[in-house]
């Protein structure tokens, strides 16, 4: 006779099932591959489980149970910077934080407290009511907590600054289970952290920051067919570094797919654009970007509007996507930059990249900001950010696309790395100054003393 097979071990993760009011879902649970499922479609992870904790006492009990059965644990919010944990989660629990969704606005105080699981867009629209903005990302399904957590670039940045400079209050639970309130009075060494180091350091349950009194900007698009791109880009490189700081503008090389997410005289077609939002008036705004629109674009949208429509103002996909996105922080445009990118993104390039964006920085992003914080500035002039998405040809020639922009600008690249915009293997360090990044390194060892949580960015 055959002898039967021994019966599988039990998993290590059983010791979660029926926590979070049943919201744990194990490999083989009909949720489970549902429930790991990311924003960032491209990601492709199996955790021992994944958890929906709804308040911190949930994330307590999870934490506990997690190290007590041998698991990391891995906190995400929405999953746009999911790819960097790829194949890291086989032995850790996932938590989840959607459930999260506390949302309070202070008009009088002008000031916002959210959940870990609230979205940028209900940021803006809630804000919006009573005439106040956020330092918000470009993408309205962005999660509030993982973004600030990592820098936070906004259209309002070269004024106002990075939104992780903006938190006035942190609220998490660390590696032991303890919740922590912490602010620049108490347990400030984990507000400081949580002012963009990343993570790593606890389960962050809420955030409280600051808004802006803003309530409409001078803001839109303006766009030419890319053949357009050299000069375009040069003049607009040079109109940059001179902008005021009230300006903040991204530029980009975008191969537009015929998708219904996209505006009907886009779809389909090849172009340079400019998005720019201006906190001026209408007069002050339009002499800013005369220089810009002297350069005839075919398409105008630059106007007056409501601050909540500038979360709409990119058009990036809203729905999950499959996307991969790497990045290298530049210290200058100047024309030899511009080839060097037309000629491998460009007209002729060959690459199948969705689009190439360059974000303007500089003004108060170049500065210390008045809140000490893990990064408190950007070390660069603007950010080059590639995105492709697989049409076909794999996930390796979208990688190479990205890799042969980048390299393209190595001559002008500071050495600096934004981690929030790096699916690439990466070396962490380089996502903060050397004097940061060891308080950091510090803050989370006594944070999480037995190396509970993995890192956004694991080695």
């Amino acid at each position: 006779m055959v002898p039967e097979p021994a019966p599988l071990a039990p998993s290590p993760a059983e010791v979660l099932r029926g926590l979070c009011g049943g919201a744990v879902h194990l490999p083989g649970d009909p949720a489970y591959d549902e429930s790991r499922l990311p924003w960032n479609l491209q990601a492709e992870s199996y955790p021992a489980a994944v958890a929906y904790p709804a308040f911190p006492p949930e994330v307590s009990t999870v934490l506990r149970a997690a190290a007590s059965a041998g698991l990391k644990v891995a906190p995400q919010g929405t999953g746009h910077g999911a790819p960097p944990l790829s194949g890291h989660l086989d032995d850790a629990v996932l938590l989840r934080t959607s459930a999260m969704t506390e949302l309070r606005i202070d008009a009088e105080r002008r000031t916002a407290r959210v959940g870990a699981g609230v979205l940028w867009g209900d940021v803006v629209e809630r804000a919006g009511r009573v005439n106040l903005a956020a330092l918000h990302t470009s993408g309205p399904s962005v999660g509030v907590v993982g973004s600030s957590l990592g820098g936070g670039l906004s259209w309002y940045g070269r004024r106002h600054g990075l939104q992780c400079s903006a938190l006035t209050a942190v609220e998490l639970v660390l590696a032991d289970g303890t919740f922590v309130r912490a602010t620049d009075e108490v347990d400030s060494d984990l507000l400081w952290a949580a002012r963009g180091g990343g993570g790593g350091f606890g389960v962050v349950t809420a955030l409280e920051f600051d808004l802006l009194p803003v309530s409409t900007v001078y803001a839109g698009m303006l766009a030419w067919d890319w053949t357009h791109a050299q000069r375009v880009l040069t003049e607009w490189g040079a109109w940059a570094a001179e902008a005021p700081e009230a300006v903040t503008s991204v530029a980009r090389l975008l191969q537009a797919p015929d998708e219904p997410w996209l505006p009907a005289d886009v779809r389909g077609r090849k172009f340079v654009m400019i998005d720019v939002v201006v906190l001026a008036g209408s007069d002050a705004a339009t002499r800013m970007v005369a220089p810009l629109r002297a350069l005839r674009p075919e398409i105008d949208t630059l106007d007056v509007r409501s601050a909540a429509s500038v979360a709409h103002l990119q058009i990036d996909p809203v729905a999950p996507t499959a996307v991969y996105a790497n990045s290298v922080l530049v210290g200058g445009l100047p024309e030899r930059a511009v080839e060097a990118l037309v000629a491998t993104a460009g007209e002729g390039s060959g690459s199948d990249l969705l689009f190439v964006e360059l974000r303007q920085l500089g003004g108060a992003l170049s500065r210390p900001a008045p809140r000490a914080g893990a990064l408190d500035r950007m070390d660069g002039s603007f950010l080059v950010l590639c995105v492709g998405m697989d049409q076909g040809a794999g996930w390796s020639a979208v990688r190479q696309d990205a890799l042969r922009v980048t390299r393209a600008l190595q001559p002008w690249a500071t050495g600096a790395e934004y981690l929030l915009m790096a699916d690439a293997d990466v070396d962490e360090q380089r996502g903060w100054p050397a004097s940061s990044w060891q308080r950091l390194v510090d803050i989370r060892a006594a944070a999480d003393p037995h190396g509970l949580f993995l890192s956004p960015h694991p080695a």
